[in-house]
């Protein structure tokens, strides 16, 4: 079952850029930008959590599983 992460959508509902959320996490600008982009295929525990914690949001909301 593939995992998604919903990471372009909350910034969109939040009204925030990924440049934002970079700034807000200390990581390079590449680093969200990839993280946004449907070719993730791996992710840190670290960065899944202080994504989180920026956004306010948990994990649940951040990663979808998808139907095959």
């Amino acid at each position: 079952m593939p995992v998604r992460l919903r990471l372009k959508e909350i910034l969109e509902e939040k009204g925030m850029s990924q440049r934002e959320l970079a700034r807000l996490m200390n990581v390079r600008p590449n680093t969200i930008s990839h993280l946004c982009s449907d070719k993730v295929n791996a992710a840190y525990f670290d960065t899944l959590e202080q994504i989180c914690k920026a956004l306010s949001v948990s994990l649940h909301e951040l990663l979808v599983l998808e139907d095959v």
